[in-house]
């Protein structure tokens, strides 16, 4: 059990919690991004005229794609922002800084072998620099280098590193390592270390919710969105929060920022059809779904939802043309075999049905998916079919938008 200790004098503690709305989130949105333009208006203004006016030089143009590449990253864009700093550092090689911050946006892009390259360009030019292990602490960790991870964290803590990002890396290490009051501890700390972390705020919230303590987890994910609410990760890792809470209408608010932020996110898309499936409004459902599938086509998770939309709707036809498009586009996902066999028992059609069920037979180890199987071959009288369930599945629980670094 999670004995829940007083944190009131750090970051939430005691503290009621705000119940966020649709207008938060898209205020800080606004805000967010005016308050960056007004800020450094003047600043890139006068660089871009100084380039202008004259060729670029190794000492100029460096820092101002330095510059265009942090306000990518302010503005969400990750890519873009790597882009920018990998052409920076290519121009001025000597300044850590430049690595540093490139290195950062690799870490959220998940790209950890160049990250560990970047990391390793900041110690060749200062060996001191608690930035480049901190940034290697984070990649062997997100590399499943669980071991390496703890062991460079460890000697910065007992060197006596005040560097955030460490000690945030290292309760995602501890969190998954199961130490989890540790985990708790280190990211309390991190959080401390630099309370304008997004980063430290993710492990806070990563932290606390392996402890149950889920509603701080929520304002940690609140506090990282309003330092940086251009980053659509952490609304889905939000998002995730509150449906644990069982928090539905927030998590729809959540995934609509998201939207605000990109009209055209198909994950976005996805996760509001599978909640309004899971709150049994299929019409909504279905709408967000094709909405996905009207921007990308070969996007696969959104037919297999399309279908289990269809499939609750009793459009069985459709659901069966979904489950196909799926199995079509390369997916192995079971939900796009077995589904596709019970709705062809609806459609009467067991001829197709039989065989489609004897195959997904051997896709699955799930109890519970083996029963709606033996179900549907019960139904179309299969003598092997000894197991009975319920025909309708349950809606899955999302888990792959959980912060992991």
């Amino acid at each position: 059990m999670y004995i829940r200790r007083d944190r009131s004098n750090l970051h939430f503690g005691k503290m009621q919690r705000r119940r966020p709305r649709r207008w938060l989130f898209l205020l800080l949105l606004v805000i967010g991004i005016m308050a960056v333009v007004v800020w450094q208006f003047d600043r890139i203004a006068g660089q871009v005229a100084t380039l202008l006016g004259d060729p670029p030089t190794p000492t100029t143009a460096a820092p101002v794609l330095a510059q265009a590449a942090y306000l990518d990253y302010i503005n969400g864009d990750l890519q873009a922002s790597a882009d920018g700093f990998a052409a920076a550092v290519a121009i001025q090689p000597a300044d850590a800084n430049m690595w540093y911050e490139y290195g950062h946006v690799l870490l959220l892009l998940g790209e950890n072998e160049t990250a560990l390259a970047a990391a390793d360009q900041i110690a060749s030019l200062d060996p001191a620099d608690a930035r480049s292990p901190g940034l290697q602490t984070m990649a062997l960790y997100q590399s499943d280098r669980l071991d390496e991870a703890l062991a460079v964290g460890l000697v910065q803590m007992e060197n006596g590193s005040t560097f955030s990002l460490t000690y945030a890396a290292l309760a995602w290490v501890y969190a998954d390592l199961g130490r989890w009051e540790q985990a708790v501890e280190v990211a309390e700390q991190a959080v401390t270390l630099d309370p304008n972390s997004v980063d430290a705020y993710r492990a806070y919230a990563y932290a606390l919710s392996w402890v149950g303590a889920r509603e701080q987890a929520a304002q940690a994910l609140e506090a990282a969105i309003e330092l940086q609410p251009t980053l659509d990760f952490l609304y889905f890792e939000l998002a995730l929060t509150y449906r644990a809470l069982q928090q539905v209408t927030d998590a729809i608010y959540a995934y609509e920022a998201v939207l605000a932020l990109n009209p055209n996110h198909t994950r976005a898309l996805l996760r509001l059809c599978e909640t309004y499936y899971g709150l049994r409004e299929p019409a909504r459902a279905q709408n967000y779904c094709e909405q996905a599938l009207t921007i990308d086509p070969s996007y696969t998770p959104a037919w297999r939802a399309a279908g289990q939309v269809y499939y609750m709707q009793s459009d069985f036809q459709r659901a069966v043309d979904a489950y196909e498009q799926c199995i079509a586009l390369g997916s192995d996902d079971i939900f796009c075999w077995y589904q596709r066999g019970l709705a062809y028992y609806y459609l009467d059609r067991c001829d197709l049905a039989v065989p489609v069920l004897q195959e997904s037979l051997e896709r699955t180890q799930s109890e519970q998916i083996l029963g709606f199987v033996r179900q549907g071959l019960r139904l179309c009288d299969v003598d092997s079919a000894d197991e009975a369930g319920p025909l309708e599945p349950t809606p899955e629980t999302v888990d792959e938008d959980a912060g992991s670094g």
